[in-house]
């Protein structure tokens, strides 16, 4: 299971070629040590950046033609070409699992999330609710949604890790691709006011420029997950996944520094 990467969309509109060097070369590095070892089955972590700024309402599934607006998502289409290779040439069968939104924290408060810089949504506007930062940026007000602002679909991280063990079996027959994620879309601003049900505290934030490469929507169409191996994430409500992150932040305000 390959889960390594780079993965903001934004830094790699800046440094391009650091993105595409990093998680394309290094990633053919782990699949060609694997295919010299003799591993019969890989999982990889890949993206819903895949898919590009032309989505706009309607959910993407599998067919959904692949045309990233990002070296992020270039770099991981690479990788996914590369697999593709692999299995043709070589027999190692691989599962593409396309996550969309990452989110939350492990319910028990086992582990959670801890990047450094942070640039995911949820954990910032954590921060700014717990009072270790000040001030939230939302980055575009001008896109096609609801309220402006982008839109996108949170999967909860046991969801993901409940389809990375039931993909295994699959590999038995054939190497496959899914997109993963809740089929539900949250504006940047449905999250900032779901932080502050949740935590009881205000947020602030300011508006900010678009970034380069960020896609209006991005909603999952994950039924051939559904109907191939029985997945259905359990974490739908924007609140249950907010309430796991900001336990996890609470009990570790210093992530993996405590």
């Amino acid at each position: 299971m390959h889960f390594a990467a780079l993965s903001s969309v934004g830094d790699s509109m800046r440094t391009p070629f650091h993105y595409l060097r990093y998680n394309a070369m290094n990633s053919l590095n782990v699949i060609e040590s694997c295919v010299d070892c003799n591993v019969r089955r890989f999982v990889f972590s890949s993206t819903a950046a895949l898919f590009g700024e032309e989505i706009k309402s309607t959910k993407a599934s599998e067919s959904t033609v692949i045309n990233p607006s990002s070296p992020y998502g270039d770099s991981k289409f690479f990788i996914e070409k590369t697999l593709s290779w692999a299995d043709r040439i070589y027999g190692m069968r691989s599962a593409c699992l396309r996550y969309f939104n990452a989110a939350g924290a492990d319910p028990q408060g086992r582990i959670g999330e801890d990047h450094r810089p942070e640039n995911h949504l949820i954990p910032l506007t954590i921060d700014v609710a717990l009072g270790r930062n000040k001030l939230l940026k939302i980055f575009g007000s001008d896109y096609d949604t609801r309220d402006g602002t982008c839109v996108r679909d949170y999967v909860h991280v046991t969801d993901l890790a409940d389809a990375h063990i039931r993909v295994i079996d699959k590999l038995d027959e054939s190497s496959v691709s899914y997109n993963l994620g809740n089929g539900i879309g949250f504006t940047n601003l449905d999250v900032v006011k779901s932080v502050e049900r949740v935590s009881g505290r205000k947020v602030s934030w300011e508006w900010a420029d678009r970034r380069r490469g960020d896609p209006a929507v991005l909603i999952a169409d994950a039924s051939r997950m559904h109907q191939e191996t029985g997945w259905l994430p359990h974490y739908r409500d924007i609140d249950a996944i907010v309430e796991t992150a900001l336990a996890w932040r609470e009990k570790h305000p210093d992530g993996y520094y405590d």
